[in-house]
């Protein structure tokens, strides 16, 4: 077993008994750790302890045997008329029959999930139907598709993009949030797929509707505009990442503002929004500095005032930094799912994104009188670059020395393209040390992946909790929101963390 540091809050276990830790560690959960996330040959432990404790604790775990895994079978209908059926038989020299026959032949067991909420990466895949990806993948993969790629099959619980070979369909349940186990398909579960004529339809779920006459009216909205608050943890082994303000530190100081709970949802937008109150609210709008008129009036960054019953507060679109944050006392009283009321555009949980005409009730989500200080400093504009913290690894060995030194001495650039999921830069590209692939592994905010094209990409609050392309460096938790806060165009200057470096360790030759 080896042990590599991913940034402060987590770090990833290097196995040939993925599950066996999974299992372990999930059955007695060690003292910090908040969450696991198995992939086809590490496991990621995200902690809240200290680094080398958590070395010490884990060189006691016994990892379990795959014997010992009690999860039940899971038996999928598939009617077998994929888009790809007809490709993948010429491929492979079998009629369809017989691609039908191989497919249903085994028993699959779920390896590790990610991509998308409940998506499972099945391991047994017969060898004459491992096939590479599509050269030039799907924009949208329908809900239920039942697909191979490489060693792995699987079924795609939502309407996705998607290079697998498309091989059926199912409307099996997959993923239902409503769900005490809100994944059908969770790792460790033993898989069969059955071949029939016709499936039975997808069950209709009424979604909740929005009461009374009170709340906060939508005029309109710039875009990225969501919900959010300090997100979901817990839950990155189905496939779903803690999502939650991109600036933290920006949402946190507007419910201390308030006197609300910290996990108060509020909204986060990117381009302003014009908003009509519905009932006397108590507001403060922190992060990116912007102009607030309320009726025409103005109104001060980081400072609470009241709104009165029919008036429409305006913010205008950010003159420094990114997100801003509008928070009203007793916070936003969304539908809670999976124990946030945060939107995830990457998985689709939570209210969907902002628009015109959406109400959103106000709760009651305060314990305390609003505080006697009601100001905090506002950011001023500037021209600077913004220099970021990082700390090398988990992967920083897939990279030559030159790139590493290319990385942190020269400047980049946030791109348009950029968005809750990830800042993407444009600079430099950073070569690699070596060729192949990077078998999927856990990711975390903060991680900077580097794709085949050396351009690097930082994760933000949105980011996928797997992924294939090496991380060379994780930016540390204290400069997430100067990140989360960079406008495209904004310059970047990444420097090493003064923290030491421990990127990789040796466990006690017992484990």
């Amino acid at each position: 077993m080896r042990i590599r540091r991913c940034g402060e809050t987590a770090l990833l276990i290097e196995t040939e008994n993925v599950l066996g830790w999974y299992a372990a560690l999930t059955a007695r959960p060690l003292p910090g750790v908040v969450d696991l996330v198995p992939a086809a040959e590490t496991l990621l432990v995200q902690y809240e302890s200290d680094f080398k404790t958590l070395v010490s604790r884990l060189s006691e775990v016994t990892p379990a045997a795959l014997t010992e895994f009690h999860a039940d079978p899971v038996t999928i209908p598939v009617r077998y008329d994929g888009a790809d059926l007809a490709d993948v038989a010429k491929a492979t020299g079998l009629s369809e029959d017989e691609v039908v026959t191989v497919h249903t032949g085994p028993e699959y067991t779920v390896a590790f999930t990610g991509f998308a909420p409940g998506f499972g990466y099945l391991t047994g895949l017969d060898e004459r139907l491992r096939l590479p990806r599509r050269d030039t993948p799907r924009t949208r993969v329908p809900a239920g598709a039942v697909a191979v790629a490489g060693e792995y099959t699987g079924v795609y619980p939502r309407p996705s993009p998607g290079g697998w070979h498309l091989l059926g369909s199912t409307t099996a349940p997959l993923w239902d949030p409503t769900r005490e186990q809100p994944a059908l398909l969770r790792p460790g579960t033993t898989v069969r797929f059955e071949a029939v004529a016709s499936l039975p339809p997808v069950p209709s779920r009424e979604e909740p509707s929005a009461t009374g006459d009170g709340g906060i009216e939508v005029v309109h909205c710039g875009p990225l505009g969501t919900v959010q608050d300090t997100g979901r943890s817990g839950y990155a082994s189905l496939g779903v990442g803690r999502s939650g303000a991109a600036d933290a530190a920006a949402a946190a100081l507007a419910n201390r503002l308030l006197g609300n709970l910290p996990p108060a949802a509020c909204l986060e937008l990117s381009f302003g929004a014009t908003l009509r109150f519905r009932q006397p609210a108590r507001v403060v709008v922190t992060g990116a500095t912007c102009a607030l008129t309320r009726d025409g009036r103005g109104e001060a960054m980081n400072a609470p005032f009241a709104v009165h019953a029919g008036e429409t507060l305006v913010v205008g679109p950010a003159v420094a930094g990114l997100r801003s944050y509008v928070a009203v006392r007793g916070g936003l009283d969304v539908p809670v799912t999976l124990g946030s009321r945060s939107t995830d555009v990457l998985s689709g949980l939570g209210p969907d994104p902002l628009a015109p005409g959406v109400v959103l009730p106000i709760g009651d989500a305060y314990e305390v009188p609003p505080p006697a200080v009601e100001v905090a400093p506002v950011r001023a504009p500037s021209t600077d670059d913004l220099v970021v913290h990082v700390l090398p690894g988990p992967r920083d060995d897939w990279f030559t020395e030159d790139a590493m030194t290319t990385f942190l001495s020269h400047r980049y650039e946030v791109t348009a393209e950029s968005n809750r999921v990830g800042v993407r830069l444009s600079g430099p590209a950073l070569r690699r040390s070596r060729d192949g692939e990077l078998p999927t592994e856990g990711m975390v905010a903060g991680s900077v992946q580097v794709p085949p094209n050396g351009a690097p990409i930082v994760f933000l609050a949105d980011h996928p909790v797997t992924g294939g392309y090496p991380v060379i460096a994780v930016v540390r938790a204290a400069d997430l929101p100067l990140i989360a806060q960079a406008r495209p165009g904004q310059a970047v200057r990444f420097t090493r963390s003064g923290t030491p470096r421990r990127s990789a360790a040796r466990s006690h030759p017992g484990t």
